[in-house]
This record gives C-alpha cells, structure tokens and sequence, in this order.
C-alpha cells in the first residue's frame, strides 16, 4: 500500500457510517471548509518562521483537508481523489506547453504573461472579474480584483495616483468622522462603506509596490503582539497589568520595545 492509499484509506475509515468517527461522519463541505482555510493559513505561517518541521507537518494537514474533500464527493458519485490529481495534472500541462509541449518561454515574466493569457482564454465569455472566489480574505481578494481590472488598463499609471486615491478616501472617512452628530446615533453604514473604499484603496497602493497586504498585515500583527508583550512583561516587573497602567506609561513602554527592536537590527 502506497502512503497516499495509506491517507485515502485512514480518511474512508473515518467517515465509515458504522465504524466511522460519530464528528468526521457528521462533516460537510461547508463545515469542513473553514478548516481547510485555517490550515493554508497555518502552512504560510509555518513558511514565514522558517520552522520546516512544522511546515512539514502542516502539509500534511492541509493535504488531509483535499483528501477529506476528496472522500465527501467520492460518497456523492461526484468525483474521487485520483479525479483531482487527474484534473490538477491536465491543468499545469496544458498551463505549461513551454514544459510539456513546443511553446518557448525564456523569462519567468514571459511564463506570467502566458499564464494569464490562457486563463483568459478558459475564462472566455465571463467577465474580466470573473471567478475570483468570494471566500478569498477579503484582502487577498482585492488585490486580485485590483490586479485583474488593471490587465484591461483599469490603472493609474504609477503608484503616485493610487497614492493618491488613498489620500481622497481617508479625506472622506475623516471629514464623516469630523461630522458625526454628538448627540446622535452615527450611520455606522456609511462609515463603514468610506472605511472599506480606504482598505481597498490601499490593497491597491500595496499592489503597485508589489507588497502583498495579507503577508504585510500579518507581519505587522506580529510586531504589535511582539510590543505589547514587552510591555505586559515590564509591567508584571512591577507587580503592575495593562489595566493598572496609564496610556502614557505604556506608551512610553512601547517605544522602548521599538527602540530595542531598531537597535537590535543595527
């Protein structure tokens, strides 16, 4: 029995009505996807700590969520895994005619250009923002419908002008912000819609710095954790908790933490 037969057998055995697991049996694909999210999350948090230990160990869970898919469609009569790995196989075939047929491609920016090119073709008929999937992170996801309306020239010509953009939409979120009634309910719809056009628009100053805002706000998550951590630590140091502290102490807490991360790049 190969490993993969071993997987896809441990997974059928699971899901056995009789001698199956009473939680893997009672699973769908809608309560499985948000475990399939988290893992592909997990595995690209394992990538940016360099752990490969733990990268290796979450493939595997990620591996397990396709296989898991895989055995919910096998029950339905809709397809099975070797189907998948079939349909996968034919797909980067014929996405590669430079590997697996006559094309030449010499540059990875060519390969790019080719790539789209043969979407495009798949996707003809549809729209331009045709299936980018609604579940993608919402800032995954505009980037995506940044990026696709730009290759129909949907862009400005350099980042200055989205730059610019962005400054228009925090000057609209501050003036509703400036105008909002002492004395009354604000219209949380309209400020989050002007909340939202800010996000988008700087997804897309992300995108003409080639940043990619899902990695940068992670990293940026981090580094806030790192902080407040430094600053609970000196605090306990003092027989003190953040909600003993006043803001200026913690403040001033929080910049020690910067200044030792900067000198420790020096």
């Amino acid at each position: 029995m190969t490993r993969i037969d071993r997987l896809l057998d441990l997974m059928a055995r699971l899901r056995d009505p009789e001698r199956g697991c009473p939680w893997d049996r009672e699973q769908t694909f809608a309560t499985i996807a948000p475990y399939t999210i988290e893992e592909a999350y997990e595995v690209a948090d394992a990538i940016e700590r360099g752990d490969l230990d733990d990268l290796r160990e979450e493939l595997g869970d990620l591996l397990f969520q396709v296989v898991f898919h895989a055995q919910l469609a096998k029950e339905r009569g809709a397809f099975d895994f070797d189907d998948v790995v079939t349909a996968i196989c034919e797909k980067m075939e014929r996405r590669h005619p430079h590997v697996f047929g006559d094309a030449r491609i010499d540059s990875a920016a060519a390969q790019t250009e080719a790539w789209e090119a043969m979407k495009h073709r798949e996707r003809a008929g549809a729209g331009v923002l045709a299936d980018i999937p609604l579940g993608l992170p919402a800032l995954t996801r505009a980037a995506k419908l940044g990026k696709r309306a730009a290759r129909v020239g949907f862009e400005w010509p350099d980042a200055s002008g989205a730059l610019a953009k962005l400054a228009e939409e925090l000057a609209e979120l501050e003036a509703e912000v400036r105008d909002l009634p002492p004395d009354e309910t604000p219209d949380r719809e309209r400020l989050s819609d002007e909340v939202g056009d800010v996000l988008f628009s700087m997804v897309n100053v992300c995108r003409y710095l080639q940043i990619d805002p899902e990695a940068a706000l992670r990293a940026t998550n981090a580094k806030f954790e790192r902080r407040f951590r430094h600053i609970e630590q000196r605090l306990a140091e003092r027989g003190r908790t953040p909600a003993q502290a006043s803001l200026e102490e913690m403040d001033a807490l929080w910049n020690e933490a910067k200044a030792a991360e900067s000198a420790a790049k020096d």
